[in-house]
């Protein structure tokens, strides 16, 4: 079984500052992509940025140039930066990834997600 779990969410104001973390735990043998994602009340949930195993990484046209993800393959870990965050960033943010568990065996996961509240 492998857990995600996600750190660094809360309240701040517009035009502030967050960096999310994400850690990966339990039988992994290799982790290709992983991404955060973002649910808004009443909102379907969105990608808002991916990193592959290496450096090539997508981003939400809504996010590009105030977010950067990127990712500690030693401790299969993921983060994202958010600077500029406007009240319209405020959802539930979810990390995703996509896990070797065996030789054979590949599976996708997501955490249980954290609160980013963007607001004066």
């Amino acid at each position: 079984q492998v857990q995600l779990v996600e750190s660094g969410g809360g309240l701040v104001q517009p035009g502030g500052s967050l960096r999310l973390s994400c850690a990966a735990s339990g039988i992994i043998f290799s982790i290709n992509a992983m991404g955060w994602y973002r649910q808004a009340p009443g909102k379907q949930r969105e990608l808002v940025a991916r990193i592959a195993r290496g450096t090539s990484t997508t981003y939400a046209d809504s996010v590009k140039g105030r977010f950067t993800i990127s990712r500690d393959n030693a401790k299969n870990m993921v983060y994202l930066q958010m600077n500029s965050l406007k009240p319209e960033d405020t959802a539930v943010y979810y990390c995703n990834a996509d896990v070797q568990t065996t030789l054979l065996a590949w599976h996708n996961y997501w955490g249980q997600g954290t609160q980013v509240t963007v607001s004066s």
